[in-house]
């Protein structure tokens, strides 16, 4: 992974050290690791750790602590796995800038090519995979025959060049048969809207928590799965006619939907 942060020690003279942020208390049960898990946490998240700033090495804090270096690896591991620090090796361990929350409104029906411009992002897609094929759960699921064909589309989805989402989507071609052979390169909602019978104008969604697979965690950079939301979407056009059904993966860390609710 490459980060853009000027990486920087914290050192007596340009800022505080990391000793005098710090305080062990002996008064206490909580363990001394969490002591420095939780403490170093919060310095990172209230930003006095910013991004780019490099930690001591386990042996180094540990021995300015007075504390094993066992203890020290236990609170780096806990930051590590919740992605607050990456591992430099003898230099000690990075803090590293984790992605803005997206935080995208559900009071309308919009692509993931709309919703990132909208929140100031700019979007791309990675197709994994293209196809044409029979299956015959997804029938059922479009209320179509066992043997309609549907194009099959497996897409990685990014704001501002950070995979935001993994998403295999089917749509029915039987409705829309430019779909079989169109660029499909930028926004399908926006494809879909220039073709007879293609517009989009409602769906039914489905929000659920879950943890990535192996392959997915590649994909989002994950070190160790995270939750995410798998949202299900069962699109029509103005006809009823269902045109697309999609299950996107959500990565959790970054992704928060907004309901505004009203009586």
């Amino acid at each position: 992974m490459t980060y853009n942060e000027a990486e920087s020690r914290f050192t007596i003279g340009e800022r505080p050290s990391v000793l005098s942020l710090l305080r062990l208390r002996d008064d206490t049960a909580m363990p001394l690791y969490r002591q420095i898990e939780e403490q170093l946490r919060e310095l990172i998240v209230s930003g006095s750790l910013p991004p780019g700033v490099i930690l001591p090495a386990e042996r180094q804090l540990a021995e300015s602590l007075g504390v094993s270096r066992v203890t020290v690896q236990r609170a780096y591991a806990e930051l590590r796995d919740d992605e607050l620090l990456v591992p430099r090796g003898r230099l000690g361990f990075l803090v590293r800038r984790r992605p803005e929350p997206v935080r995208p409104g559900m009071d309308r029906l919009k692509g993931f090519t709309e919703e990132m411009r909208e929140l100031g992002k700019i979007p791309s897609s990675r197709v994994l995979e293209r196809v044409v094929t029979e299956d015959r759960s997804i029938a059922s699921i479009f209320g179509l025959p066992s043997t309609a064909p549907f194009l099959r589309l497996t897409r990685v989805r990014s704001g501002d060049g950070v995979p935001m989402s993994r998403e295999i989507a089917w749509y029915n071609i039987r409705a829309v048969p430019a779909l079989e052979n169109g660029d499909l390169s930028g926004s399908v909602y926006a494809f879909l809207a220039q073709h007879d019978g293609g517009r989009l104008v409602r769906c039914e969604q489905t929000v659920e928590a879950t943890l990535p697979t192996a392959a997915e965690c590649e994909i989002f950079g994950f070190d160790a799965p995270l939750p995410c939301l798998l949202i299900k979407r069962h699109s029509y056009n103005q006809h009823s006619t269902m045109i697309e059904y999609v299950e996107g993966l959500f990565r959790g860390d970054v992704y928060r939907y907004r309901l505004n609710l009203s009586t």
